[in-house]
């Protein structure tokens, strides 16, 4: 037996706890459904483990949760007999939160902490659960024994910063879990809800965790014959355990839907829309899916795995099952149910069978057609969906050129036309103006930084809209996407506005060539790829743009701040110069005058560096740009 260890929670967990401790939430009830599901998920894990080891699990049909209250000593023990943890597992699951969001979650939650229900969504979105039963406890106490280890181990803390941990004797009869919580004594405004009260403990179970598959036993008054009779108990099971996914759609209520959710998948909102559908035939299935309101904060990121739970005949088989959903909806939530698969089936093995890739293939298309659906009978629902995750199914096309056909009439954009509405691409196709072979777009941080660009000026000029791409992955989809329904996708900071049509091509004046030519020489190939009269500059003297089948320097920037342009790919630079402008005609008399005039190559320099600024792109030295200006000015 080890002697007991005070260890210290991380630096950022202490002050999660410090956030739960003092806590100002309305909804600290939530602490008894996010322990209920620790010990379902608990008992899941202990039942796939019995399949392959069963000499180790004993009694696995009986499993469940137990909840024992005592009123006058003011505790609440939640005891389930699941996979129960070793002495590393405890401290790597209470001790410690590992996961990359945390900082953000106190952030958010600092933020939140004086709205009703901010703090409280946030819980459930980062997945700090636990940590919440410190909203309503003194103490805690947990007592576990997993049937990997020779002894068990008791954990205990009051929340202030540290923990202590030991080993104890606790029979592999005990397997599972035991968390003691010594409850704080309640104001009197909230005697209603004291959760000592076995009648509120059974309301909340109702409330939050009816339908775990498992059951949830209390000690339940019996109900009396006569009135004067003693009040007696029994074990009662106070759950329905019966899975909603398996009821006929049409009894459940939305109700139902939106609790089991929230419970089931810790959101503290409901659902933008359910998916309930069973399959019967060759195939046989029942999948219910729901797609979150809101977009979790890392839910793009790779550290955030996707995947639907697998069941079979009510049985679980896996949480994470990748291969039921593709990468660009991970944003889904739900499961499959399928008697077609066995329990003891491996994920290798699953990955390879025919009933999960048709099963796969039904619910990508059930969620595309509802997406459909929602886009043309309620727009506005379906704006507030894609604002939350339209980003996603850019990334569906971006990653797989054979989505497009399917992704492509969802997408939505801001645009030149009217800045504060969405607009789908056939939309803007239907708007195109007669003799318009394009569909136009720009790239860049924000729709004002697009607007404020001088290559807007020839667009505007003639009339074309301009879609804005102001998400990261914009451009990078449009190069694999190319066209929508057969008319050109093109950046406005691509090559020219329009292709010179045979017979119009226009002569430009063979001094103004010079100078042009002049210029390029005088910047060097280092900094330009070549100096060209612009067709698209009204009132700007210069612009910059790339190669048509380059980069354009708005996905340039994304690939450098992201870290992945590992081939060191540039936007090749093209200066264009508006030859009607003022500017042009100092630097031509100069050329005319001297040929070889030093100031020549200034101000071709400062024609140079006025471009990468309207571009926000970096000077190569703004020292040296602010001593050309200043000296410019004094002659």
């Amino acid at each position: 037996m080890s002697e007991k260890e005070i260890l210290n929670f991380e630096a950022e967990t202490k002050q999660i706890l410090n956030l739960m401790v003092h806590s100002i939430y309305t909804h600290k009830e939530i602490f008894l459904r996010e322990l209920i599901s620790n010990g379902s998920d608990a008992l899941d894990k202990a039942r796939f483990e019995s399949i392959t080891k069963s000499d180790k699990y004993k009694n696995i049909d009986d499993l469940k949760i137990l909840i024992e209250v005592d009123s006058e000593a003011r505790t609440i023990k939640i005891t389930d007999n699941g996979i129960g943890m070793t002495r590393e597992e405890v401290v790597q699951n209470i001790g410690s939160i590992a996961r990359s969001g945390t900082k953000l979650f106190l952030e958010n939650l600092e933020k939140n902490k004086d709205k009703k229900e901010g703090g409280i969504d946030l819980i459930g979105q980062f997945g700090v659960g636990f940590y919440s039963a410190f909203m309503v406890s003194d103490k805690i106490t947990i007592e576990t024994r997993s049937v990997e280890s020779e002894v068990g181990i008791k954990w205990e803390s009051i929340g202030d910063g540290t923990y202590s941990i030991e080993d104890i004797d606790r029979s592999i009869e005990k397997r599972g879990t035991e968390i003691t919580l010594e409850i704080k004594k309640m104001d009197s405004e909230d005697a209603e809800s004291d959760y000592v009260d076995i009648y509120v403990l059974q309301r909340l179970i109702k409330k939050y965790s009816d339908y775990v598959n498992y059951p949830i036993v209390m000690n339940m008054p019996k109900i009396k014959e006569k009135d004067d009779d003693k009040e007696e108990f029994e074990l009662k099971t106070v759950n329905s355990m019966v899975s909603i996914w398996q009821k006929n759609k049409s009894n459940v209520t939305k109700e139902e839907y939106n609790e089991f959710y929230k419970a089931h998948f810790h959101d503290y909102q409901e659902p933008f829309e359910v998916i309930h559908s069973k399959v019967e035939g060759v195939l046989e299935y029942t999948a219910l899916l729901f797609l979150p309101r809101k977009s979790q904060f890392n839910f793009l990121s790779p550290d955030n795995e996707r995947g639907l739970e697998l069941y079979s005949k009510n049985v679980f088989i896996m949480d994470k099952c990748k291969d039921l959903i593709p990468e660009y909806l991970r944003f889904v939530k739900g499961l499959v149910d399928s008697p077609d698969f066995s329990l003891n089936i491996s994920r290798e093995i699953l990955q390879h069978t025919n009933q999960l890739k048709k099963i796969a293939s039904n619910i990508e298309k059930k969620i595309l057609d509802l997406l459909q659906n929602t886009l043309k009978k309620d727009r506005a629902k379906y704006e507030e969906f894609y604002g939350e995750f339209g980003e996603s199914i850019k990334v569906g096309i971006y990653s797989d050129f054979t989505q497009k056909e399917k992704l492509q009439n969802l997408l939505l954009f801001k645009t030149s036309n009217d800045k504060d509405k969405y607009s789908t691409l056939a939309e803007y196709k239907d708007r195109m103006k007669e003799g318009q072979d394009f569909i136009y777009y720009s790239g860049g941080a924000s729709i004002e930084s697009i607007e404020r660009l001088p290559h807007m000026e020839g667009i505007r000029a003639k009339g074309y809209e301009v879609l804005y791409f102001t998400d990261r992955v914009d451009e990078f989809m449009v190069s694999v996407m190319r066209d929508f329904e057969g008319t050109q996708l093109r950046s406005i900071s691509h090559g020219k506005i329009e292709e010179t049509k045979e017979g119009e091509e226009k002569v430009i004046d063979a001094k103004t060539t010079d100078v042009l030519t002049a210029m390029k020489e005088a910047l060097g190939e280092d900094k330009i790829f070549d100096v060209v009269e612009s067709d698209r500059l009204e009132s700007s003297a210069v612009c910059l743009v790339s190669k048509d089948d380059g980069l354009t320097f708005n996905m340039a920037k994304v690939l450098a701040e992201s870290g992945n342009n590992v081939l060191g790919m540039k936007a090749e630079r093209i200066l264009e110069v508006n030859t009607k402008h003022g500017l042009f005609d100092k630097i031509r008399g100069e050329y005319e005058e001297n040929k070889a005039s030093p100031l020549f190559k200034e101000y071709s320099e400062l024609f140079y560096d006025q471009a990468c600024i309207l571009e926000g792109l970096p000077l190569d030295d703004p020292t040296l740009f602010a001593k050309r200006m200043s000296d410019l000015m004094i002659k």
